[in-house]
């Protein structure tokens, strides 16, 4: 019988760090600094440097050499990439859900319908997000298919970070779409809530990239201006 070993601390720190950036509370672009981020979680640098650089290895935090660590602030490209393999395989897993979900398991999912609605009217955000998360993944687990369920987990916490700044934006109207979809699985009808879940995600794709379009207006092509010929131009 094997000892199980303590979590490193590097791990920890790692999982804490990810926790503040996917929450907002470390910024996009946002400057890293070791010793502050050391106080902050009242250890010492070191886990916090080897930290940083697995957070850089999976993409969440930028290393520049001579500059130090900066929060990733993810491109159109990327979010538009990874919201739409999201769709793809939500999609699927509303379609397997509508085939299996129990009676039980459809009123589970109401009950983090109606969570989710009244926090969004309180305006709670945290909560809103956290209990988006949870919906979404009870639907994938509702598919019975646990290769789907390891696929979507990978892009689950990347989701959460695109959907916290668009969350208030979505407000009332994601959750009536979580009950047209509910409802679809309750009825047993996969086409239709493969339907809604496409949709669903469509949406939020769409109001996420156009929040980034907001933030990062493409600059305006320079306006060339013809020169008038003059005597000498042949």
């Amino acid at each position: 019988m094997k000892i199980p070993r303590p979590i490193p601390l590097r791990e920890s720190v790692f999982e804490a760090l990810l926790e503040l950036i996917i929450s907002g509370q470390l910024t996009r672009g946002q400057h890293l600094v070791e010793s502050e981020l050391a106080a902050l979680l009242g250890v010492s640098r070191q886990p916090v440097r080897e930290a940083l650089q697995l957070l850089s290895g999976e993409g969440w935090v930028d290393l520049h050499p001579g500059q130090g660590a900066f929060v990733h602030s993810p491109t159109a490209e990327e979010a538009d990439q990874l919201l739409a393999v999201r769709a793809l395989l939500e999609t699927e897993s509303a379609r397997l859900a509508a085939r299996h979900a129990t009676a039980e398991e459809v009123e589970r999912l109401r009950a983090l319908c109606a969570r989710g609605m009244a926090a969004t009217e309180a305006g709670d955000i945290d909560t809103t997000v956290a209990l988006n998360s949870e919906l979404h993944a009870a639907v994938t687990e509702l598919s019975r298919n646990a290769v789907l369920g390891d696929l979507a987990a990978q892009v689950s916490r990347r989701v959460r970070w695109y959907y916290t700044p668009v969350a208030a934006r979505r407000g009332r109207s994601s959750w009536e779409e979580h009950a047209a979809l509910i409802d679809a699985i309750a009825d047993g009808d996969a086409g239709q809530a493969a339907t809604i879940m496409r949709a669903h995600t469509e949406h939020t794709r769409t109001v996420y990239l156009s929040r980034l379009a907001e933030e990062h207006p493409a600059s305006p092509e320079p306006v060339r201006r013809r020169r008038r010929r003059g005597p000498l131009d042949s």
